[in-house]
């Protein structure tokens, strides 16, 4: 669905890559740096209210930088024996991070999106596997699901114990608004920022997580040090959620 927010945001992408590009080509020095594809680079691109959202050289939106960050800083690790369900998988830097793992599946409720090889269809509402995997990854897909509570009682059953999952949503500093799919899309746009939104996260996700049975912790761009943090213009909040080694019945 075109709107005039989808096309402003576009349109300020646009002009900020191509400035970034000339300043490039007129020597400007690259001193800040992307973790996603190891490259310097002069700056990063405007996306909306972010006047530094992208790496103009292959794309990687704040929250994939911080991933890729904390990935290679082994505050995370990627289960390379184990079993990955990566969901939504249009960050090329963790596709390749992720399918390092024995059983890698991408996954997504419209595959045909993604040019990924070996995509799955997978519907988080009808999910219904049992300690299968050790790695659940979903980055802005719990504000697009129906019921975020049964989809993460879903998620907390198909991983093993001692699995995780990481998930990061958008996120304002009020509590979660939650609407439904019978709102008109202008009127879902209105209210939580895009039209295929069902709701607008706030810090009170975290209970939600909890209350699915999961540990929480909350890694926050804003914990690292400013200057890593300058350098990679990181931004966004991981939570990390690990189905405990020991459950009671759900």
């Amino acid at each position: 669905m075109i709107t005039f927010q989808r096309v402003a945001k576009a349109a300020g992408k646009h002009l900020t890559r191509t400035l970034l590009a000339a300043r490039k080509a007129l020597g400007a020095r690259a001193n800040r740096g992307c973790p996603a594809c190891g490259q310097a680079v002069v700056g990063f691109f405007r996306y909306g209210d972010n006047a530094e959202w992208g790496c103009p050289n292959c794309g990687a939106s704040p929250r994939e930088r911080l991933m890729n960050h904390l990935i290679a800083g082994h505050v995370l690790t990627v289960p390379e024996q184990g079993a990955v369900l990566h969901m939504a998988p249009n960050e090329g830097s963790l596709v390749r991070r992720f399918s390092a793992a024995a059983d890698y599946t991408p996954a997504d409720l419209d595959p045909g999106r993604y040019p990924v090889p070996n995509m799955r269809r997978v519907d988080l509402m009808a999910l219904d596997a049992s300690d299968r995997y050790d790695l659940f990854y979903a980055s802005h897909v719990m504000e697009h699901v129906p019921d975020d509570h049964a989809v993460l009682r879903n998620i907390h059953r198909a991983l093993k114990p001692g699995g995780e999952a990481w998930l990061i949503v958008p996120l304002w500093d009020k509590p979660t608004e939650d609407g439904s799919f019978d709102m008109p899309p202008r009127e879902r746009e209105r209210r939580f920022g895009q039209w295929d939104h069902v709701r607008q996260y706030g810090p009170d996700f975290a209970d939600r997580i909890r209350a699915a049975g999961f540990d929480l912790e909350e890694i926050d761009a804003g914990a690292i040090d400013a200057d890593t943090r300058h350098y990679h213009a990181l931004d966004d909040r991981l939570f990390r959620a690990r189905k405990p080694l020991t459950t009671g019945a759900r």
